[in-house]
């Protein structure tokens, strides 16, 4: 059986991704990709009709992913609001440079402007904020958090993420993990009891503030 047989669509799809950081969706070529996988353009031509049939599964697929995600990641954490900070560190694995950012970036001028990439984007950031909002909603149960309006938080959290990592690209200072992690700390801090506090040490640490 030859290579190109043995490989999924899913495998396809990811070697596309690794593509589009490097070089963006726009300057992307079937080539590109066809190189990045080891079989020849005919192939991703055969499977996915066009570079905008690929493009098109790309985001397909990361739709379809994010509820897996965040699984995953609570399946990872015994506590709900660390299961929070781990899904925007998560997220964040998309932006380990600016370049690399700006080549997603990139893919967000598609999804605003064809309405067909624009219909997933909006299932996208839908599927995010849901699975924000379950998190949030264990986190208050267990008490990790004070009753609040988890859906406004989880899409406060959905547009923190965006955000930040656009500023950590400008600013440059440190990991993009990081400075998520700051940012979201911020927010959370105000909601979470003081108890609630101390018990998550091991979750993540406030910095002390300076005597005086």
């Amino acid at each position: 059986m030859s290579r190109h047989r043995s490989l999924t669509d899913e495998q396809l799809i990811a070697a596309t991704a690794r593509v589009i950081g490097r070089v963006g969706p726009v300057r992307l070529t079937l080539a590109d990709v066809a190189t990045e996988a080891g079989l020849a353009p005919a192939t991703l031509v055969q499977r996915f009709g066009s570079k905008r049939g690929l493009l098109l599964e790309v985001a397909r697929a990361g739709t379809a992913g994010v509820a897996g995600c965040f699984a995953q990641v609570r399946a990872r954490h015994r506590s709900p609001l660390a299961s929070v900070f781990a899904a925007v560190e998560m997220m964040a694995a998309m932006a380990a440079t600016p370049e690399e950012l700006a080549n997603h970036l990139a893919f967000l001028q598609i999804d605003l402007t064809d309405p067909d990439f624009h219909r997933l984007a909006l299932d996208h950031s839908q599927a995010t904020e849901d699975g924000f909002r379950a998190l949030l909603d264990e986190a208050v149960a267990a008490g990790e958090l004070h009753r609040c309006d988890t859906a406004r938080l989880a899409r406060v959290i959905g547009a923190l993420e965006s955000g930040s990592m656009l500023t950590w690209a400008i600013r440059r200072q440190g990991p993009v993990r990081t400075w998520l992690r700051k940012d979201l700390e911020t927010v959370l801090k105000p909601l979470r009891p003081y108890k609630a506090l101390s018990r998550g040490a091991a979750v993540f640490r406030y910095p002390k503030r300076p005597a005086g």
